[in-house]
């Protein structure tokens, strides 16, 4: 009986998955939408929020609005499906959001007020939330009562995450125990003890606004009740599974949230490792604990984030009773008694403190490739082997690990990428065992947001590359090199070669870091090789401008011919007419985005390219790439990074392969 009742859940979250993610690949148009509805949360994020209605549609505000949760909103405006990443293996916003139900956005959006909230539940969390916003410690009393953590300062979060404790500020069964533990001692002679438990378990999901790792938590608890009242028999870590169907037979798009596989996972494991957990001293079982989450959670933070940090294991050891017997009790005394606010605040400063120290202890933090889902299954085959079987498999799993780690070295293919890096110009040549070269790094004005610390580093690591060999600055203007300096802030790079001319104020900066970290730099050469790979500079005039100083490159892999224009002009091209032979180019990467100052015709017609590459921002304001352009470039075909998003140029088996990512 036990097994016909898994058995059909587990057909119908497959039917249910199969059934959705066909429907979802069909959803996505834009259009016009008036929609009435109640807004279901509300994030508050410097000088824009972010607005959930109906738990469907999200709404960015670029101005600070006086909205409550609960309130009746009328929104006009146009929607969109968000779009998936456009560099390969980075976060995906759209599958982000619809593991949270949210399936459309709008930016431009009208939005008046119907009705003011009137539903009990919500005035009771805009009060709590009105009150947190009060204190000193707010951020973290959002973290641990709300399970909110948007407020938390980016580098501290990051931290958190990079020394592998990050799980720890996140609304789990460490939490649920506490109340639980509170609640059977107050209601322990109640008959209505049941009850209250239950009204608690789902206001607190409200309070949370229903977050993976409680939904979880909850859905085991209300099933491990039902196992014992009717005497189902099935073990644990069977209900895990169970609980993990059932939610996804709910809502399908939970396969796509990191927090719900996290959850899912260690918890199973650490269910299927109880035996071990027999021990009377506290230390050792937190060790123990430790270890079995580190080992199932490899897998996850390789497919998602690309890096593991050994020391994770003594941090949790430490870390754990820290936040569970002082950090998480106490965020509750202050919420009640705002007295310990101070007191509670500057213990923060202190975990804080301790935690951007640790992060910057990078001895046993191993940069890991993203593993295919076959690798991963094969994972946790062995670690499921080792802790039900025998302990021996424990030597495999670390096998796998090693080749991972170490799964640059098995790249034997050159590649180049053409990184989506907006207005502006970023490429990734790979060359067998994983050495890289990187031509220019991009960089967009009055932007926050680090395109080598968002795109560029992650997508190296993802590939399980942890250094560039040579970055190449084409010329010294900023949508080319503005990224530069953050580059080397974060990662290691061997050398730098700048082009002809003389240096301008932006290089300058640049060769003032390089001087400081002691990295060799060169200007103007003809020619880099490297493992027998040969990148010709073939621009060595002096101009009057940046832009015909560029660097012009020129390289052949596998006998399949590149070339990279830069910024160059047509008087340029003409130049490097007279003096090379270039013809039957396969890539371009054409000049100067698109504009109608490169790619001149005569230039076009003679090398008889195959492909275009135009790397070009999204709506950017030059109007770019040029209609004339696009139309020297007809013989070829075009990809373009506003529309292709990334474009990864392959040689396998002596045949040339384009893949992209489109938004």
């Amino acid at each position: 009986m036990n097994k016909k009742i898994l058995f059909i859940i587990i057909i119908l979250a497959i039917i249910r998955v199969f059934i959705v993610l066909f429907y979802n690949s069909n959803y996505c148009l834009k259009e016009n939408k008036t929609i009435d509805g109640t807004i279901t949360n509300i994030k508050r994020i410097k000088d824009k929020e972010e607005i959930d209605v109906n738990r469907k549609y999200k709404l960015i505000l670029y101005k600070k609005t006086n909205f409550n949760l609960g309130d009746k909103i009328r929104v006009k405006g146009k929607f969109t499906c968000p779009s998936d990443n456009t560099v390969p293996n980075l976060f995906n916003y759209r599958k982000y959001l619809l593991s949270k139900g949210i399936k459309m956005i709008s930016n431009n959006a009208k939005v008046t007020l119907i009705k003011k909230n009137t539903n009990v539940f919500y005035t009771i969390k805009n009060l709590i939330i009105k009150k947190i916003s009060l204190y000193k410690s707010h951020e973290y009393l959002s973290t641990f009562i709300l399970g909110d953590t948007s407020n938390l300062d980016k580098d501290v979060k990051q931290g958190y995450s990079d020394i592998g404790i990050v799980h720890l500020f996140a609304i789990s069964g460490m939490h649920i125990s506490f109340f639980l533990l509170i609640l059977n001692r107050i209601f322990k002679k109640s008959k209505y003890k049941n009850i209250v438990i239950i009204f608690f378990l789902l206001f607190f999901l409200f309070l949370t606004n229903f977050c993976e790792s409680l939904l979880r938590c909850v859905m085991f608890f209300g099933l491990s009740n039902l196992n014992k009242k009717f005497k189902f028999g099935f073990k644990n870590e069977i209900l895990v599974i169970i609980t993990a169907l059932l939610l996804i037979i709910i809502n399908p798009f939970l396969i796509y949230s990191i927090g719900f596989s996290f959850s899912i996972i260690i918890t199973f494991f650490i269910i299927l490792s109880s035996n071990l957990f027999k021990l009377k001293s506290y230390l050792l079982k937190t060790l123990i604990m430790s270890i079995i989450c580190f080992l199932s959670s490899v897998p996850i933070l390789a497919f998602h984030f690309f890096k593991i940090n050994f020391l994770s294991i003594i941090y949790n050891v430490i870390f754990v009773p820290l936040i569970t017997f002082l950090y998480f009790p106490l965020s509750l005394i202050t919420f009640v008694l705002p007295i310990f606010d101070t007191l509670y605040y500057q213990l923060i400063n202190i975990l804080e403190y301790i935690v951007l120290h640790l992060n910057n202890f990078k001895l046993l933090t191993f940069i890991i490739s993203k593993p295919n889902l076959i690798i991963i299954l094969i994972y946790y085959i062995f670690l499921f082997l080792s802790v039900k079987v025998n302990k021996k498999y424990i030597t495999f799993f670390f096998i796998i690990l090693l080749i991972n780690i170490n799964s640059s070295f098995f790249i034997n293919k050159p590649e180049v990428i053409f990184l989506d890096v907006g207005q502006g110009d970023s490429n990734i040549l790979i060359l067998p065992r994983g050495k890289a070269l990187l031509i220019d790094t991009g960089g967009i004005y009055k932007n926050e947001n680090s395109i080598v610390k968002n795109k560029t580093i992650p997508y190296l690591n993802s590939r399980g590359i942890n250094q560039i060999q040579s970055l190449i600055i084409t010329h010294g203007d900023f949508d080319h090199m503005g990224e530069g300096i953050n580059l080397f802030n974060d990662f290691k790079v061997k050398e730098v070669i700048f082009n002809c001319g003389e240096f301008n104020e932006l290089e300058q900066d640049l060769i003032y870091v390089l001087a400081n970290k002691k990295i060799p730099y060169y200007s103007c050469i003809k020619q880099l090789n490297i493992d027998g790979n040969k990148l010709y500079f073939l621009n060595h005039e002096i101009y009057d401008n940046e832009n015909d100083n560029s660097n012009v490159i020129y390289m052949e892999l596998n006998n399949y011919k590149f070339l990279f224009m830069a910024d160059a002009s047509i008087k340029v091209e003409k130049d490097l007419l007279k003096k090379y032979n270039l013809n039957n180019i396969d890539v371009l990467k054409v000049g100067h985005h698109g504009s109608k100052t490169s790619s001149g015709k005569a230039f076009i017609d003679n090398i008889n390219l195959k492909y275009s590459i135009i790397s070009v921002g999204k709506n950017n304001r030059y109007n770019l790439p040029n209609k004339q352009t696009i139309d020297n470039l007809s013989s070829s075909k075009i990809y373009r990074t506003d529309k292709n998003g990334s474009i990864t140029v392959k040689i396998k088996n002596n045949k040339l392969k384009i893949n992209t990512c489109s938004p």
